[in-house]
C-alpha cells in the first residue's frame, strides 16, 4: 500500500511540482493550498507524513506543526517543514518539526528525507 503524504503549500507551481515528484516516487498525495482545518484534513485523510511550507497565509507551517504535535490523535505524525528561511531562524520559534528542507530543494533529497520518516 502506498504511503500517503499531505502537502500544504500556497504556491500553486511548487505544490504541483512537489506533488508530481512525490507521485513519481510512488507516494499517494493529498494537497492543500490553505491552512484552514488542518487537523480535520489530517483526521479525514490519515496521512503518514505532513510536508508543509513555512510561510503560508493564515497559519504558518510552524503553527501547523504545533497544532499537529499538540493534538493527542496526531502527535506522532511526522511533520517536515519546507522554507527558504534558514533552519536556525525557524528553530527559534520552538516548533516541534521532525525535519527541515531548505527551498529550493533537490527533489532526490526531499524524497530521501521523506522516506527516512515513513519507511
Amino acid at each position: 500500500m502506498k504511503k500517503k503524504i499531505l502537502v500544504i503549500e500556497d504556491d500553486a507551481d511548487v505544490l504541483e511540482i512537489t506533488s508530481a515528484v512525490l507521485k513519481a516516487a510512488e507516494f499517494e498525495v493529498v494537497r492543500s493550498e490553505g491552512t484552514n482545518n488542518v487537523i480535520d484534513l489530517v483526521e479525514r485523510h490519515h496521512p503518514d507524513l505532513v510536508l508543509t511550507d513555512y510561510m503560508l497565509p493564515g497559519l504558518s507551517g510552524g503553527q501547523i506543526c504545533t497544532l499537529i504535535k499538540q493534538n493527542k490523535g496526531t502527535s506522532k505524525l511526522p511533520v517536515i517543514l519546507m522554507s527558504a528561511y534558514k533552519k536556525e531562524a525557524i528553530a527559534l520559534g520552538n516548533f516541534s518539526f521532525d525535519a527541515y528542507v531548505k527551498k529550493p530543494f533537490d527533489i532526490n533529497y526531499l524524497v530521501s528525507v521523506i522516506r527516512r520518516y515513513i519507511n
